[in-house]
């Protein structure tokens, strides 16, 4: 792998991550429409670890509240500030993480085809256009309840299918439940911290038990053009989400399955 590619797939990450159009998906299509070589383990980690280093920038405050009174919560054994909205992160990560334990082995082997991508692109972009469009849109992700994590958190394993968008199931099912499409976003980049965490450990794993030798030049220049792009898609996505809405997002998803099926069928 060299430079430009390492750039090129380094901004694929940081900027799909955290739209509603699944990183994963562009980052298995995208050595394969340029003929590259796949990018391999340690380059998907040190992306990875950019995209987690925006998140954390990004929602720094609140995650520092958010910890500060997880903490006090156990100690007062009761509800404290944003402790609420801590436990449903943790909670709504559970599901995901059951999941990945039990299917990553049908993961990897039959559901990483462009097909299957092309056909979760479009169907659950549909999806999206319809909680989009039918929501209630009246209360913020401080209004959670355990059911909706349960529910948020159950869809979120659905996006281990490539082509689904963590990011995108977990809005639309955010935005089914009557969230906001900013309380509906800001929850699910929330979740994304853990389950990149958690990812991230696997593949570094995985990668240690490879042996494989890696560049660490090139891991070092993806995971910086990473977290810059996936730090500016963040602050615009956010700023933009109220006025503009999913549809661009879904137009976008219809015209790439499409363009997939063309290709690959």
């Amino acid at each position: 792998m060299d430079v430009l590619q390492a750039i090129v797939l380094a901004l694929t990450q940081g900027l799909t991550e955290f739209l509603p159009i699944s990183s994963a998906a562009h980052l298995i299509l995208m050595p394969r429409l340029l003929g590259w070589s796949d990018q391999g383990l340690a380059f998907d980690v040190s992306v990875h670890v950019g995209t987690l280093a925006a998140v954390l920038w990004y929602f720094r405050e609140e995650i520092r509240g958010m910890l500060r009174d997880w903490l006090r919560s156990l100690l007062v054994r009761q509800r404290v500030g944003d402790s609420r909205l801590a436990w449903a992160v943790l909670w709504g990560t559970v599901p995901v993480g059951l999941a990945g334990l039990a299917a990553a082995n049908l993961v990897e082997t039959h559901l990483r085809s462009p097909i299957v991508i092309a056909l979760a692109t479009i169907a659950f972009g549909l999806l999206l256009w319809w909680a989009d469009r039918a929501g209630a849109r009246q209360r913020s992700e401080h209004q959670l309840t355990w059911k909706d994590v349960l529910v948020i958190g159950c869809a979120q394993a659905v996006a281990l299918i490539p082509g689904t968008s963590r990011s995108g199931i977990t809005m639309t099912a955010g935005l089914m439940l009557g969230l906001t499409r900013g309380g509906a976003a800001r929850f699910s980049f929330l979740l994304s911290i853990p389950v990149i965490i958690l990812a991230g450990m696997l593949t570094t794993l995985e990668l240690v038990e490879s042996g494989n030798h890696v560049s660490w030049s090139l891991l070092w220049l993806g995971a910086a053009v990473s977290a810059v792009s996936a730090y500016l898609c963040i602050k615009l996505f956010l700023s933009l989400l109220e006025r503009i809405g999913m549809l661009p997002f879904v137009i976008y998803r219809m015209v790439l399955g499409v363009l997939l099926l063309v290709l690959f069928v």
